[in-house]
């Protein structure tokens, strides 16, 4: 049965992990392997990887940081980042990942969604988008962590890819990450009336209630959270947390 998921979203660089703002000065927030850790105690839905080096320095997955994680991690795992081919998706898969990301490799070579969803099926292909605003009623896609502009309409884009099979589409929103100033209506609203295949929204939780109003409209969605989930108070001290069952329960209440 299809439900809401609250999951954390998690960027890897320089073999930390790191949170941005509006995809800008990365700060350190901890090692990934201690932060898996408190997750699996918190019992997450799932949990997202990006390593947001991989795509921008043309590097191969690294499988060694991919395999730690996994070998850690009892929720179902999302793993982006330097994905270019099918043997490199297998090789990850191979390595205890549920699912697999690409987002730049969507854009340069759309086929490819094709060529894993054959290998693996559906239900573990993700393309994740990052969008900016072009202007109010539309959106275009961003690459290389939001410093390149295709000039490609996401609405348009969505329905191709939707076409080719792909399994769930992770929409972030550049202009509302690390904001934490609630997620963009608008896009979602855009979105989420245009495709038929499970969605995740990123960018922009800065409270429960934020979680719990896009559930209560939306109803079946995930919700992809960043810095809620690692930072607390004014001077956003670092801490990592996650509602805890009865929290979540209310969250997702319909």
């Amino acid at each position: 049965m299809l439900r809401p998921r609250i999951i954390p979203s998690l960027l890897i660089h320089k073999n930390g992990l790191v949170k941005t703002i509006n995809f800008k000065d990365p700060k350190y927030i901890g090692d990934p392997i201690n932060v898996v850790r408190i997750f699996n105690e918190k019992v997450v839905d799932e949990l997202m990887v990006f390593d947001i080096d991989a795509s921008v320095n043309q590097n191969e997955p690294n499988y060694k940081t991919i395999k730690n994680i996994a070998s850690e991690c009892r929720m179902p795992l999302c793993y982006g980042g330097g994905i270019k081919n099918v043997e490199q998706a297998k090789k990850i898969f191979s390595l205890g990942v549920e699912k697999v990301s690409i987002s730049s490799a969507a854009i340069s070579n759309p086929n490819l969604i094709k060529e894993i969803v054959k290998k693996v099926g559906s239900q573990s292909m993700v393309v994740v988008l990052d969008v900016k605003k072009f202007d109010n009623n539309s959106y275009h896609i961003w690459i290389n962590n939001g410093k390149k502009n295709t000039e490609i309409s996401l609405i348009p884009f969505l329905k191709k890819i939707q076409d080719l099979g792909v399994g769930e589409i992770v929409i972030n929103s550049i202009d509302n990450d690390g904001v934490m100033d609630g997620y963009d209506l608008n896009l979602i609203d855009n979105v989420y009336s245009n495709i038929s295949i499970p969605l995740t929204i990123l960018g922009g939780a800065g409270t429960l209630d934020d979680i719990k109003n896009i559930i209560k409209k939306y109803k079946i969605i995930g919700l992809g959270v960043g810095s809620l989930f690692v930072f607390k108070g004014v001077y956003k001290a670092v801490l990592v947390n996650y509602p805890n069952h009865e929290i979540k329960n209310g969250l997702i209440k319909q």
